[in-house]
């Protein structure tokens, strides 16, 4: 596909992140002016019930400075995917999605696991490995970009600080590069050139050297 035609700003740029994030504020605005607590459509692992978290758990968030904490991430990083891969970005958004919480619920912690972060680092995941894997100039610079931004994240796929669902990070991270993976053929693409052969180069031979009379016998061979 052609680049002007993948690298345009259209209306999805701006409503996708918009949506999103009002999305999680108006749910947490939701709990807090009503005083309900929706932690329990969070993700319990290995429980029937704990499956409507694969849906809902992305929206519910335990305090401000949880919700703030992802927003701005999230609304960068799908404005990124949105943008540079808009043919995939709704595909991958809810895809990605259900495919981090579903495996966050096959082995996680048997506790709620709540919030956007999971999202999120499948969104750097899948824009970091997607730059990586496609070799195209703009998305390798956007990989870098999101890497720069936000390449501190990694350190949370681990266990290294409680209260904190490193499941949902590792799930998210390992669902990004399985859709950049799967991807990889659609969407943008890095541009071959092909370079085409002028007189001075007919000069050379097969091993390098100048030549002047190889551009002579190969005009005779196209005479005969």
């Amino acid at each position: 596909m052609d680049d002007s035609k993948n690298f345009q700003f259209s209306f999805q740029v701006l409503i996708v992140p918009f949506i999103a994030v009002f999305s999680i504020w108006l749910v947490y605005w939701f709990e807090i002016r009503f005083g309900y607590n929706f932690t329990k459509y969070g993700i319990l692992p290995q429980s029937i019930n704990g499956l409507r978290g694969v849906i809902f758990s992305p929206f519910i968030h335990s305090s401000t400075s949880h919700l703030f904490n992802n927003s701005i991430p999230l609304a960068v990083l799908l404005w990124s995917l949105c943008f540079f891969y808009k043919e995939l970005a709704i595909k991958t958004l809810v895809y990605g999605s259900l495919l981090t919480g579903l495996l966050t619920w096959s082995f996680a912690r048997e506790s709620y696991h709540i919030g956007a972060s999971g999202v999120v680092y499948m969104l750097f995941s899948y824009i970091f490995f997607s730059g990586l894997i496609r070799k195209h100039y703009r998305l390798v610079a956007l990989s870098l970009a999101v890497v720069f931004l936000y390449g501190g994240m990694i350190w949370y796929v681990f266990p290294i600080k409680s209260g904190m669902s490193w499941e949902g990070h590792l799930s998210g991270f390992v669902v990004g590069l399985l859709l950049a993976t799967l991807y990889r053929k659609k969407g943008p693409q890095k541009k071959e050139y092909v370079f085409t052969q002028t007189k001075f180069d007919l000069m050379f031979d097969e091993h390098g050297n100048y030549n002047p009379e190889a551009l002579e016998g190969k005009e005779s061979e196209e005479k005969l």
